[in-house]
């Protein structure tokens, strides 16, 4: 559960454990390449002009920064229950129609990402916002950042998995 001062980050169970696996891979096998590219490159003598201990030593920095990012969202993680069909929530596989045009959105926080190869709404965004806790058939208004009101159809939902 998260500390106080973090920001509690929602996601589908799909997501938590695709984020899990990438955090168990970068801290066993993918630090363990580095490792060796490390160590090979610095058998090969001089380090200040050797291209690959730069290389290697750039993954792993880079590596372990992605592993604290998924340390501290996994932290402050918590698995959300979607709302049933009909009913868009965090975690809402959700068709609109705005001007004529369906589109197809996962309402909830980017990390969602992750479990879906739809885009994402954020619930705090502008449209996020005016669907949260619409239901299928409803139409809803929003404005948009530039200033028109812009109503949007829903036309399905359904929890993502």
């Amino acid at each position: 559960m998260a500390n106080d001062d973090e920001k509690t980050i929602l996601l589908t169970q799909d997501a938590y454990d695709k984020l899990k696996h990438e955090l168990d891979q970068r801290q066993g096998e993918m630090r363990e390449e580095i490792t060796e590219k490390i160590a090979t490159a610095r058998a090969e003598g001089d380090l200040s002009e050797n291209g690959g201990y730069q290389a290697a030593k750039d993954a792993q920095g880079k590596n372990e920064g992605r592993i604290n990012e998924l340390i501290v969202k996994l932290r402050a993680a918590q698995i959300l229950k979607a709302p049933p069909a009909g009913t868009v929530g965090n975690g809402s596989k959700v068709t609109i129609k705005i001007a004529g045009n369906e589109v197809e959105y996962v309402l909830g926080s980017r990390e969602i990402a992750v479990a879906t190869d739809l885009d994402v709404i954020s619930p705090e965004s502008p449209i996020g916002a005016a669907i949260m806790g619409a239901k299928k058939g409803d139409s809803v208004s929003y404005d948009a950042p530039n200033g028109k009101k812009i109503t949007v159809e829903i036309v399905d939902s359904e929890p993502l998995k």
